[in-house]
């Protein structure tokens, strides 16, 4: 009767060995204002999922538990709300925008919004920079001047071509991870990152593509970045 205890203990503690273990996992970043880089603290940052809700430190930096996948909303008086998916595990700095402030853009700033805050620059940007305008009470389309030819909807366009860029850029960022890259091919972590740059696919792949694709396309960059090198 001892050895049939033993051999149930026993194989309870194998089973238990064998399991995966599942640890907390904390999301780590700082906050910032957008244009000048300075610190934001006593930024509210809530996990949507969790509901767990903390505040940013004199330095800007906040830790929350989550997981990938989760969204964060940050707010902070005087800055327009804004809401991060976290889809990579890395420490994420977020950059938030003055309510109400005229912004200048360039390529640095377009690369330090938030996505939700970059989706509401794009439709800024088209709506700026449409050239016609539709009104009921001036008998329907007409074409303005003044927003095809004036120097703001100039701007406008021309950011628009920056937003969409960088949109479709983390789009594909999305799929083509490093993850996904070190389960397919033997990269170290630097050669991951060089791998990326050099052979990130189109926004039009990156939305049609299934993860074997993805793979497939791995494989096949693969041969040419180790021919290169």
């Amino acid at each position: 009767m001892k050895s049939i205890y033993k051999i149930i203990i026993t194989s309870c503690l194998l089973i238990g060995l064998q399991l995966p273990s599942v640890q907390a996992q904390d999301i780590k970043g700082y906050v910032y204002e957008l244009v000048s880089s300075t610190p934001l603290w006593n930024t509210t940052i809530k996990n949507i999922r969790t509901q767990e809700v903390v505040q940013s430190d004199r330095d800007g930096s906040f830790k929350i538990g989550g997981q990938l996948n989760d969204y964060l909303v940050f707010t902070n008086p005087g800055y327009k709300q804004d809401t991060i998916f976290y889809y990579e595990n890395n420490i994420r700095r977020i950059y938030m925008t003055r309510d109400e402030s005229l912004i200048s853009i360039d390529e640095v700033i377009v690369s330090r919004m938030t996505d939700s805050r970059l989706a509401a620059e794009i439709a800024k940007a088209q709506n700026e920079g449409k050239a016609v305008d539709a009104s009921q009470e001036r008998g329907g389309l007409r074409v303005s001047p003044s927003r095809l030819f004036g120097k703001k909807a100039k701007e406008s366009r021309r950011n628009l071509s920056m937003l969409v860029a960088e949109q479709e850029k983390r789009d594909v960022d999305r799929r083509f991870t490093t993850q996904l890259i070190a389960a397919t091919v033997p990269l170290s972590p630097d050669e991951i990152a060089l791998f990326r740059e050099r052979f990130r696919p189109t926004a039009e792949f990156a939305k049609k593509a299934s993860t074997e694709d993805f793979k497939v396309y791995i494989l096949d960059s693969y041969k040419k970045f180790k021919s290169n090198q």
